[in-house]
């Protein structure tokens, strides 16, 4: 618990035999951690046995059929909200993202100052170092100069999978209306934005290593141009010229206050 809420830590999980204990282990020793919550969406080694067996103190659940990155977040979501958890943070099984932060991001929250924050791996400079790919380092960078230019904010990446979101934001969230895949992030992102919530970043460490995940080539191009697609798809809905499901007209809110609203418990 931080300051009387209930703080959830989600881990997607997909084939992450190799990380996935050690990240749970991590996440465990963490301050204000109430409970975890691994989904294992249908992996075809052992993660779900891992899991049951290495994860004992987890709620584990477990995909009928692979669904997705974006599906199985909101399954993770979900869970965590029907657990009445008020800050809810996405750790990957895949031991990229360093659980060390987590207190961090939980205070940010907790403290009414923020509703969403991101663990970034561009701030501080130190991705290239920390063994981030070439292609992969400008492909992010150009993909978020486009979004900072059309959406008038000026965020470091778009493209962590490291995050911490109030209950009050997820609730607002039209998260069914996303993608079942890797776009999905970036909407989530975008969907905040139109609402004008501002987004917290905290320097994270980059980790790349032979056991982590990492999608393919052309997944990536693939998810750049999911990324470019919801570009345009907020730019229609803001000026009235396409509606979208993600970009609702009721809750698009103009920039009006330096921070966001405290939640009201």
């Amino acid at each position: 618990m931080y300051n009387n809420q209930k703080v959830a830590v989600v881990m997607p999980a997909y084939n992450a035999t190799e990380t996935l204990v050690k990240s749970y282990q991590e996440v465990q020793k963490q301050a204000f951690v109430d409970c975890v919550i691994v989904v294992d969406d249908c992996s075809s080694d052992n993660t779900a046995e891992l899991a049951r067996t290495e994860c004992p103190e987890a709620l584990f659940y477990q995909t009928a059929q692979n669904s997705g990155y974006g599906a199985n977040q909101k399954l993770c979501y979900k869970i965590a909200l029907e657990c009445n958890a008020d800050i809810i943070i996405m750790v990957h099984p895949d031991y990229q993202y360093t659980p060390d932060l987590i207190p961090a991001m939980v205070a940010l929250i907790g403290n009414g100052l923020y509703h969403c924050v991101i663990g970034s791996r561009i701030l501080g400079g130190y991705a290239l170092k920390g063994g981030m790919p070439v292609w992969k380092y400008i492909s992010n960078r150009l993909l978020t100069l486009v979004q900072n230019c059309f959406w008038g904010v000026k965020l470091s990446e778009y493209h962590s999978g490291y995050r911490a979101y109030s209950r009050t934001l997820l609730e607002q969230l039209p998260l069914d209306e996303n993608s079942d895949d890797f776009v999905f992030d970036n909407q989530v992102l975008a969907e905040i934005i139109w609402q004008n919530y501002i987004i917290a970043e905290i320097s994270c460490p980059t980790r790349y290593f032979a056991e982590a995940s990492s999608i393919s080539f052309a997944r990536s191009v693939s998810y750049g141009l999911g990324c470019l697609s919801t570009t345009c798809s907020y730019l229609l809905a803001k000026f009235h010229l396409r509606d979208s499901k993600l970009f609702k007209r009721e809750l698009f809110r103009y920039a009006s206050k330096q921070f966001p609203e405290k939640s009201e418990k």
